[in-house]
C-alpha cells in the first residue's frame, strides 16, 4: 500500500474528528445560552411579581376572602410566613431559581396546589393544537408555494397576494372572523371548541393561517432562486416532470430558511394558542391564564409565562442543533 493510499484515511478521520469536535462545542455553546436565557426569562418574571401594585400578602388575602380591607400585619404575618414573603428579596429570587432548577414553579395561591400542577393538567390541549398548526401551516405554505411559484403571472400574483395577505392578519382577528363564519353563520363547526377532531379545526386554523402566509413568503422567495440554478434545468433535460422536479429537488433546498425559522414560529404558536383558546372558550393553559390574572394569583401566571419563554428557547435550540447537522457547512462555525 503506498503512503498516499494509508495517508488518505487518517486524514479523513482527523476530518472527522475535528468536525465532531467543533459540533459538540457548538452544541455546549448553545445549551449555555438557551440556559442563560431561561434564567434571565426567570428574572424578570421574579421581578414582575415585585412591580405588582400592592402588597402580595394583602393581594392575596382579598383574593381568598373576597374582601377589600386593610389587614393588620399580624392577621398578614401567617401568609408572609407560608409563601417566604417575609424574607430579605435576595433570598426569595435564590429561592426562586433554585426551585426552578427543581422543577417547581411555586404555590398558587387561589388553588393553593402546585403550579407544575396546575398547570400541567391543561398543557396536553395546548401543545396538541400548537403542534398540529405548525404541521397544518406548513402544508399550506408547501402546497401554495409549489403550486403558484412561476407559474403563469395570474397564478404567481394570487399566490403572493394570498401569502402577503394572511401573513399580516393577527391570530385573534382571523379566530372572530372563522368563529363568526362558520360557527355562527354556517353552522358547521361548535362555537364552542372542544378537545375532540371537530372543534379543534377551527382554533387550528386560526393559528395556521397566518403563519402559513409567513412561511410561504420565505419559501417563495428561495424556490424562485432554486428553479433558475442550472442542476434544475439538467433534472428537467432528463424528463423530469415540473412538479417532480419541484418536489424531488427545488423544495428541499427552498425551505431551508424556513426551517430555521420553525422555532420561532412554535414560540409564537404557544403565546397565540392562549388568545385562540379564549376566543372558542378552549382548554389549554389560556383559560388558565385568564382565571389567574383575573384573581391575582401571580405565581401561575408567573409560570405560564415561564414556560412560554421556555418554549421559545427549546424549539430554537432544537432547530439550530437539526439545523447543523443537516448543513455540514454550520458545524465548523461559532
Amino acid at each position: 500500500m503506498t503512503t498516499i493510499e494509508t495517508a488518505v484515511p487518517s486524514v479523513t478521520r482527523r476530518l472527522a474528528v475535528r468536525s465532531g469536535v467543533r459540533l459538540a462545542l457548538r452544541l455546549v455553546i448553545r445549551i449555555a445560552s438557551a440556559a442563560a436565557m431561561v434564567i434571565a426569562a426567570a428574572s424578570l418574571t421574579f421581578l414582575a411579581q415585585l412591580l405588582m401594585p400592592g402588597d402580595r400578602a394583602t393581594a392575596l388575602m382579598n383574593v381568598q376572602t373576597g374582601q377589600q380591607k386593610r389587614w393588620t400585619a399580624a392577621e398578614l404575618a401567617p401568609v408572609n410566613k407560608e409563601f417566604g414573603f417575609d424574607r430579605p428579596l435576595p433570598v426569595q429570587y435564590l429561592h426562586y431559581l433554585g426551585g426552578l432548577f427543581r422543577g417547581d414553579l411555586g404555590t398558587s395561591y387561589t388553588q393553593h396546589r402546585p403550579v407544575t400542577q396546575v398547570i400541567g393538567g391543561q398543557l396536553a390541549p395546548t401543545l396538541i393544537l400548537t403542534l398540529g398548526a405548525l404541521v397544518t401551516a406548513w402544508v399550506l405554505a408547501v402546497a401554495i408555494t409549489v403550486l403558484t411559484v412561476k407559474r403563469t403571472r395570474a397564478v404567481s400574483a394570487l399566490g403572493s397576494t394570498w401569502e402577503a395577505l394572511t401573513a399580516s392578519l393577527p391570530n385573534y382577528w382571523v379566530g372572530v372572523v372563522l368563529l363568526v363564519v362558520f360557527a355562527v353563520k354556517l353552522p358547521l363547526f361548535p362555537v364552542i371548541g372542544g378537545s375532540n377532531a371537530w372543534g379543534t379545526v377551527l382554533p387550528l386554523a386560526t393559528l395556521a393561517i397566518p403563519l402559513a402566509g409567513f412561511l410561504g413568503q420565505v419559501t417563495r422567495d428561495e424556490l424562485e432562486k432554486v428553479l433558475d440554478q442550472p442542476f434544475v434545468t439538467t433534472a428537467r433535460t432528463r424528463g423530469m416532470s415540473d412538479t417532480a422536479v419541484r418536489l424531488r429537488h427545488a423544495l428541499r433546498h427552498a425551505v431551508l430558511p424556513a426551517i430555521t425559522l420553525s422555532g420561532w414560529a412554535l414560540g409564537a404558536l404557544v403565546s397565540g394558542a392562549i388568545i385562540t383558546e379564549n376566543i372558542f372558550a378552549r382548554p389549554g393553559i389560556g383559560q388558565v391564564l385568564v382565571t389567574a390574572v383575573n384573581t391575582r394569583d401571580v405565581p401561575t401566571v408567573s409560570g405560564i409565562v415561564l414556560v412560554v419563554a421556555v418554549a421559545y428557547v427549546v424549539a430554537n435550540l432544537l432547530v439550530d442543533v437539526a439545523y447543523a447537522l443537516v448543513d455540514p457547512r454550520l458545524r465548523g462555525r461559532s
